[in-house]
């Protein structure tokens, strides 16, 4: 946690390590924390983390106090986590993203595809044996913070919410309302200077009681009054109270605050309601408005001021529309522009993260021609300085970025642009972090583009995404998953008469069957793919599979026929001329052909590899061959040749090597040679 606390309804209730009022709160929130429960109370060990709950209207403070509690009594636990619970327009976050983003911050594994329960289950097992503390911010049900309890007393959650959270036992709301007199007059000196308030202060005290003491509203009149050094608090006051019950404080004095912008600066603040996640940069603002990304930054900063939004710690300009003025802003746009304009600004929006995405994955390959030829031809605007910046840029918008693709398949009249965002997302992602690293993500993705695909009748990116889908479930032991979405992709291929995707589906399926341990279906399914392969004369892909269906016999003991297929599978990858698969396949050729009790042809074919291992410069797989042989040679009888050959493998490697095992390593269905893990769903100029 940071020294200062700022409140999600965009309410800055803390500067420079001073928090403003809430003393008594403070005082009953750490005296619940000792209190005892009822399970103690009963003589029963409390089964869960103790709950603390902080309720209140969004304006109210109410995760300022939060934060500012979590930082008074962090030294007690072993870490301090945060998680939002519901979007800016009050959608409740799925228990299973929260959890994820726990259990990334505290360095576990988040298995892409992984179904809720197991998310939660891995949760409170990393939380098992750790007093931690878990700020659950802006809850909308007692489901979603009961779902996420550890059950650890050691533990403390403390939950920010509208109201009480009906459902979690042993829970007693601590209820904001107004800050005291003395901290609001505070809260707004700290806009104005204290002498406008110390020259009237009884005026000072009636726009606090305009406000209610609320610190959202008053972050405003404070904002608005720091804008205009000659306006005097009386007429605020009076301007205020002038407009009766109209709604509450904080409507009151947002519709002053932005009746006095200037038009060209309403327009913008109104369509940061579109913003993902909520998060602005001087991008977004530009792309949503039309305007110079240097303009958009100069009228972002004047809304910080303003307090209109408020600024987030990052190595970028970053910030984020108050949640509290969420709905005022979203009302507006709505009011104010017709359905085209916000469409269209959403469409400028999703245009600009594409080609910044292309931008972001195009600095990272340097070695093309092309991609350098591209990447000179975009504004200077959207061009990063290096490979590094990029990255940066790319982690720090992830929220919003995942978000945007989320919002723009919901929208459901962006498709096309939904797609190329997807699109260019997976490969940024890919090209920066990983396909490991970005699984989780990814799986998200894919899962989006399905949707589409569904909802426009596309088969061709309906197979895409069910591939690439089965390629991660299959990745995570959800071998059962992974076929039952491969033989959905083996459908739409064959929908689309896409014969890459229905050649890909098939042989997907025959690695799950090996998977599985079936066999016969597992070389069933490889031969189908293979007949394909030779019927389009793609001799490398063919080669492999015959690999492949040699690998389904040799775990089904029938030697013979694996021994004809990596015969076909060498011969294959020598008219290629591929020279490393060549070394690989006769390998394993000599492995089977040992095991199928011929030594001598063993000994034989494995020399042959050891050369071709050599001409393609594979320093470990000549060091498996040297081990190879030398077990071979023990086998004949020849202890003296062994060992030359051990200390042969020896040198290659540098240090001992251990002797290979005697049974071929399983394949991993998912793993696909790297052209094959790709259905392209979008024009190659995307």
């Amino acid at each position: 946690m940071t020294d200062q606390a700022v409140d999600t309804s965009g309410v800055q209730l803390s500067a420079e390590g001073q928090f403003l009022g809430r003393t008594r709160e403070l005082k009953e929130l750490r005296a619940d924390i000792e209190r005892a429960g009822l399970d103690t109370l009963s003589g029963r060990k409390a089964p869960r983390a103790r709950v603390l709950l902080i309720a209140g209207r969004p304006g109210s403070g109410r995760t300022a106090l939060a934060e500012e509690l979590v930082r008074q009594v962090a030294d007690r636990y072993d870490g301090v986590f945060k998680a939002r619970l519901s979007e800016p327009d009050g959608t409740p976050v799925p228990v299973e993203r929260a959890a994820r983003e726990l259990l990334a911050a505290l360095d576990r594994p988040t298995p892409a595809g992984a179904a809720e329960d197991d998310l939660t289950a891995a949760l409170r097992e990393a939380l098992a044996d750790r007093g931690a503390l878990l700020l659950l911010d802006d809850a909308v049900t007692a489901d979603q913070v009961d779902a996420l309890l550890p059950d650890t007393p050691e533990c403390l959650v403390v939950a920010v919410s509208d109201g009480p959270l009906t459902g979690i036992s042993d829970v007693r709301p601590c209820t904001l309302g107004g800050l005291d007199t003395k901290s609001a007059l505070e809260l707004l000196t700290r806009h104005t200077g204290s002498v406008r308030i110390t020259v009237d202060p009884r005026a000072a005290e009636t726009l606090v009681e305009e406000c209610q003491g609320e610190p959202a509203a008053l972050t405003l009149a404070g904002g608005w009054l720091a804008a205009r050094p000659k306006a005097a608090v009386a007429d605020l006051a009076k301007h205020l109270h002038a407009e009766g019950d109209e709604g509450t404080p904080l409507t009151r004095v947002f519709r002053l605050a932005y009746g006095s912008l200037p038009s060209p600066a309403a327009r913008i603040l109104r369509l940061l309601s579109l913003a993902p996640a909520g998060l602005v940069d001087p991008h977004t603002a530009s792309a949503l408005a039309g305007c110079s990304v240097g303009g958009a930054r100069t009228t972002l900063d004047d809304f910080v001021a303003l307090g209109l939004l408020h600024a987030v710690e990052s190595p970028l300009p970053l910030y984020e529309v108050p949640a509290c003025l969420h709905p005022l802003l979203k009302s507006l746009a709505e009011s104010q522009d017709r359905p085209a304009e916000l469409q269209l600004a959403r469409a400028r929006m999703l245009e600009r993260t594409v080609r910044l995405l292309q931008s972001c994955r195009a600095i990272t390959e340097t070695d093309s021609p092309e991609a350098r030829e591209k990447l000179q031809g975009m504004p200077r605007s959207l061009r990063f300085p290096s490979p590094r910046a990029a990255e940066d840029w790319l982690r720090i918008r992830r929220p919003a970025l995942l978000a945007s693709a989320r919002l723009a398949v919901a929208d459901g009249e962006l498709d096309t642009l939904a797609r190329r965002l997807m699109s260019q997302l997976v490969r940024a992602m890919v090209a920066h972090f990983g396909t490991q690293a970005a699984a989780p993500d990814l799986y998200g993705i894919h899962r989006l583009v399905l949707d589409v695909a569904e909802r426009r009748e596309l088969p061709r990116e309906k197979a895409a995404a069910l591939l690439n889908l089965g390629d991660l479930d299959a990745q995570t032991g959800r071998t059962a998953d992974a076929l039952t979405r491969y033989r959905a992709a083996l459908d739409a291929g064959r929908q689309a008469n896409d014969p890459y995707a229905t050649g890909r589906a098939m042989e997907s399926v025959g690695g799950a069957h090996l998977e599985l341990g079936d066999y016969d279906r597992a070389a069933d399914w490889f031969g189908r793919a293979l007949a394909q392969r030779l019927a389009r004369d793609e001799r490398a892909d063919a080669a492999r599979l015959y690999g492949r269906i040699a690998a389904a016999h040799t775990y089904a003991g029938r030697y013979g026929e694996a021994l004809r297929g990596w015969r076909a599978a060498v011969a294959g990858y020598r008219k290629e001329g591929d020279v490393a698969a060549h070394a690989r396949a006769l390998s394993e050729l000599a492995r089977v052909q040992e095991y199928a009790g011929r030594p001598e042809e063993s000994l034989r074919t494995c020399q042959e590899a050891v050369e071709w291992a050599r001409r393609a410069e594979d320093v470990r797989l000549q060091a498996a061959l040297q081990l190879r042989l030398a077990d071979t040679l023990d086998h004949l009888g020849d202890p003296t040749a062994a060992a030359l050959h051990r200390g042969a493998a020896e040198r290659l490697l540098g240090e001992e090597v251990s002797e290979p095992e005697t049974e071929p390593e399983r394949p991993d269905p998912s793993k696909q040679d790297a052209d094959a893990c790709e259905i392209r769903s979008t024009p190659a100029e995307d």
